[in-house]
């Protein structure tokens, strides 16, 4: 595997930890809101990564290589029922529904999709100095 492709690879990681953290902050923003019923209720979302490995034998003999999403699920995790028969957004039985988030999940999530956005940007900062010394050799 040449040095270029060490980009490639970082840069797909960094794009799907791009997507990730987009997904962590649509969860906590949307952590507190209610609903009247179960239908319209927010439902957290978490991507879903996969790796790449493919052969092109196009113009060059290499392989494709890095990670992708495939996609966004919705938790399956039940809603949290309250009964506030006051509240202006209750049902009938005096229900109000609020999303599936879990805030301390959700800053995990974002700890750790952070972290690796930043080890990628390192494995960037140190492919690019290796090549800068590998072009300074000929000199």
């Amino acid at each position: 595997m040449s040095l270029y492709n060490i980009f490639d690879i970082a840069g797909s990681a960094m794009s799907s930890q791009t997507t990730r953290l987009n997904l962590v902050a649509s969860n906590l923003a949307n952590a507190d809101t209610v609903s009247s019923s179960t239908n319209q209720t927010y439902r957290s979302r978490q991507p879903v990564f996969a790796t790449v490995l493919q052969d092109t034998m196009g113009r060059s003999q290499t392989a494709s290589k890095g990670v992708k999403v495939l996609g966004v699920v919705e938790s399956q995790a039940p809603l949290r029922e309250e009964y506030a028969p006051q509240h202006p957004m209750a049902n009938e039985e005096g229900y109000i529904f609020k999303p599936n988030v879990n805030v301390v999940e959700e800053m995990a999530n974002m700890m750790s999709a952070s972290r690796t956005y930043q080890n990628n940007v390192e494995i960037l900062n140190t492919a690019k100095q290796l090549l800068q010394q590998t072009l300074k050799i000929g000199q």
